[in-house]
């Protein structure tokens, strides 16, 4: 039965008509895609989940608008997008620079850009893997944990120049990779606002 809804067009003619089989399908298929991608935005874990609720909440109630052209994948993706900004500005009171992130992202992840920005987060997570060893160490305490460079180099037991010489080094080698885009790449990853 559900063989036939892995051709995305009929998937979504059978959503369109309301079939609550295809529906199902629709979220087996991709709840976990979406929240592993909504986990990547938010760094939560509750909050992931709600936004992957309401996602599908929002298709089976607009269902009738769905496009039979348009990529079915690459709209759940926009649409788990905006719910996370959505959220992410109800949640707290947003700063000037946050929202210059937040708009910087609403135009790299547009209609057009979902499956490039999803690789260039490919390219720079294997940039990242393939950081010499302590350039990696450096740059994942500075951007996962959130320590200063001062805290860095108490923990590594180096000097502060250490730290930023190799922090400047992982951004140059990634940034190789990505372009300009790394600052908003980064900020998808780790959440945290980039001077890059």
């Amino acid at each position: 039965m559900s063989s036939k809804f892995k051709n995305e067009s009929v998937l979504v003619s059978h959503l369109i008509n309301g079939n609550e089989q295809a529906y199902i399908f629709l979220v087996k298929t991709y709840h976990n895609l979406l929240l592993n991608y909504a986990q990547s935005l938010t760094k939560d874990n509750a909050m992931a989940q709600d936004i992957v609720q309401d996602v599908f909440l929002f298709i089976w109630r607009d269902r009738k608008k769905l496009d039979r052209v348009y990529s079915l994948k690459n709209f759940l993706y926009k649409i788990t997008y905006n719910q996370f900004v959505n959220k992410y500005r109800k949640s707290r009171a947003v700063t000037n620079l946050e929202r210059s992130y937040i708009e910087a992202l609403d135009e790299a992840i547009d209609d057009r850009n979902s499956e490039l920005i999803k690789r260039k987060i490919a390219i720079v997570t294997e940039g990242i893997t393939k950081l010499p060893k302590r350039c990696k160490e450096t740059f994942l305490l500075s951007k996962k944990e959130g320590l200063t460079n001062i805290e860095i180099a108490e923990y590594l037991n180096v000097s502060v120049k250490t730290v930023e010489g190799h922090l400047t080094k992982a951004y140059q080698l990634l940034r190789e990779r990505v372009g300009n885009q790394l600052k908003n790449i980064l900020f998808l990853l780790f959440g945290r606002s980039e001077n890059v």
